[in-house]
């Protein structure tokens, strides 16, 4: 359901006026004389860059595997039969298709007693629940921040945000070529989508490995409003 903006131009001319300053158009950006935030790993490449991403994921508690492309279905094979995982939810992404995770792997689950579901758009009530009993929601990430170890969740229709934080435990599948240095180059790259006129998406998730938090006397708790296990695959797409 769309709102309507009502009286916007003389609610701003009242501001302006009671500013005592003339309106203005368009906001200009800063151009800062200082930019540290550009030098970090400002030279790294994709090697380089993947490897501050693995020593990170030690940090935040996150397992970091790293696979080519047709490895990626049994990796995760693995990772459900290891941890005993029963029920998987996913995306509804034609690039799950491009790592083996299409309708055949479904029907291997399915096999072995996993079951699988995937996230339809016309099933709001249904998405949610079959999010919430999962085992593991597995998604795939539009950009990497090797800095911090943050994965960037593009959500959409198809890609609802709750498979990420529902589910037990979270995997994301991590192309080599999404990987940058940082917070900075990611807001670079969403504001030029912004520019060219692309539709983005209406929700931008940042997950930096398991849900934790240590509000409360900096002790870390593992789980508070999320996944309480989360596992990277690499995939060495470049």
């Amino acid at each position: 359901m769309e709102g309507n903006i009502i009286n916007r131009e003389s609610f701003l001319d009242h501001i302006a006026q009671k500013l005592n300053r003339p309106r203005g158009n368009e906001t200009k950006k800063p151009d800062w004389n200082y930019k540290p935030q550009l030098n970090v790993l400002k030279n790294a490449n994709q090697d380089e860059l993947t490897a501050v991403l693995k020593k990170q994921c030690e940090v935040i508690h996150t397992d970091y595997i790293e696979a080519a492309a047709n490895e990626v279905a049994d990796t995760i094979d693995h990772i459900l039969k290891s941890n005993q995982l029963q029920s998987v939810i996913t995306y509804d992404d034609p690039r799950f298709n491009e790592y083996g995770l299409g309708e055949s792997a479904r029907r291997n689950w399915e096999e072995n007693g996993i079951n699988s579901y995937i996230w339809d758009n016309e099933k709001k009530e249904e998405n949610i629940k079959a999010a919430e009993q999962a085992d593991v929601g597995i998604t795939i990430s539009d950009m990497t921040l090797a800095e911090s170890g943050t994965v960037l969740l593009f959500s959409n229709r198809n890609k609802g945000r709750s498979v990420s934080l529902l589910p037990k435990t979270f995997i994301a599948v991590i192309p080599k070529s999404t990987v940058v240095p940082r917070m900075t180059q990611a807001a670079a790259a969403i504001a030029q989508l912004v520019a060219e006129g692309e539709e983005i998406a209406s929700c931008i998730d940042f997950i930096t490995g398991p849900s934790n938090s240590a509000d409360i006397e900096l002790n870390l708790i593992v789980g508070v409003h999320g996944p309480i296990k989360a596992t990277y695959i690499l995939v060495k797409d470049k």
